[in-house]
């Protein structure tokens, strides 16, 4: 009987680390990090301003009052001024990760997978034109013998151990 040795901690760590998705995953995670100052500047240089052309530049002021004072601390207010510098923030973070990532590699991939279709559809039509060449070379051979001979007649002819040349 031979027993199975079951891997460390650390191997199966790493083995865990290795897999493709995780690498992805963390890949992502960095470039999304660095990503949300640019995302945050774009907000603060340029949605904000325009914003703040109709009220206040900074959306976390906007907010509506649940009772009836709403004096510093006091009263129940409703931030919605910060959900929707979130919201924007979002939909922004969104739109440029799909229009200059997503949809260009998508784009990319495609027509990386139109090029290795076309390849194989090439090889395909090459590899059937060689067989329909044998195909006529056979039966070209087949057409020179006359008819009613065949490979044993042939070799009848012949003689043994003649039958190729």
């Amino acid at each position: 009987m031979s027993e199975k040795k079951e891997p460390s901690v650390l191997e199966g760590f790493r083995a865990f680390l290795m897999r493709g998705n995780v690498v992805d995953l963390a890949v992502a995670v960095v470039i999304g990090a660095a990503f949300t100052s640019i995302v945050n500047a774009v907000v603060k240089g340029i949605i904000n301003p325009v914003v703040g052309a109709i009220g206040t530049k900074n959306l976390d002021h906007y907010s509506s009052c649940l009772s009836s004072t709403c004096e510093g601390e006091q009263g129940i207010q409703i931030l919605w001024g910060s959900v929707l510098g979130a919201a924007l923030s979002f939909v922004i973070t969104a739109a440029v990760v799909y229009f200059l990532m997503v949809l260009p590699m998508a784009k990319y991939l495609a027509r990386q997978e139109a090029r290795r279709k076309a390849k194989e559809g090439t090889q395909e039509v090459l590899e059937v034109t060689e067989l329909e060449v044998l195909k006529e070379i056979r039966d070209a051979l087949v057409a020179q013998r006359g008819p009613g001979q065949d490979r044993d007649a042939l070799v009848a002819q012949r003689g043994p151990g003649q039958d190729r040349e």
